[in-house]
């Protein structure tokens, strides 16, 4: 991201209509809607619709997903009218590179995962904290460093284990073109459901660190 450049928000985990609201009414980017089937913050297609048909045309819609086919893909993107998909599974290179709008997460752990990650195409790519079994949303960071050089030469998303409290230093180190938050705008112990001020407080600290 180039300095003065505001980054791509975005805050996922969101599983009702109130939430989405809250989320436009502070400026963020983009809603993640979860259909991983292990996720605490999984949500079906019906609440899926309803949620993106009240904030559709105010802010980007996208759908996380795991190991999917490109026909159950089409089919969720069309049913929901999403933006974007953001694969956390197993997907190839080749995979992404012929879904539409598309872009792959990867969880990074050492130099061999921001290898991997650098091998998909797309306009966007996501990093994550790298943890077995577990598709995102682990609430813990990784190290930094290991993705500088990454995020000067593509558009990347930084997650894992971002809060209000963490996301400008986050923003400074990096300069990534975006930052991705679930738990870390949650309610204490409603993981479910987001915390209005904290979410406010994470857009607000995130555009404030990439200003000159």
């Amino acid at each position: 991201m180039s300095s003065g450049q505001t980054p791509w928000i975005k805050i996922c985990g969101v599983t009702c209509e109130d939430d989405a609201l809250l989320v436009v009414a502070a400026g963020a980017d983009a809603i993640g809607l979860n259909f991983v089937e292990s996720s605490k913050r999984r949500v079906d297609v019906e609440v899926a619709r309803r949620v993106a048909d009240r904030v559709r045309g105010e802010i980007e819609l996208v759908g996380v997903v795991v190991d999917r086919s490109a026909e159950e893909l089409g089919e969720l993107s069309r049913a929901i009218g999403l933006d974007w998909l953001q694969l956390h599974g197993s997907e190839s290179p080749e995979f992404v590179a012929a879904l539409p709008r598309a872009f792959k997460a990867v969880g990074v752990e050492r130099a061999e995962d921001v290898a991997r990650a650098a091998s998909y195409p797309g306009e966007r790519l996501l990093v994550d904290t790298k943890s077995q079994g577990v598709s995102g949303g682990t609430g813990q960071i990784f190290d930094w460093s290991l993705v500088d050089e990454l995020c000067r030469a593509r558009r990347v998303i930084v997650a894992g284990g971002l809060t209000p409290e963490n996301v400008a230093d986050a923003m400074r180190r990096l300069r990534p073109f975006g930052v991705d938050v679930a738990g870390g705008v949650e309610r204490q112990g409603e993981p479910r459901r987001k915390d209005a001020e904290r979410v406010r407080a994470f857009v607000t600290r995130a555009r404030a660190a990439s200003l000159p």
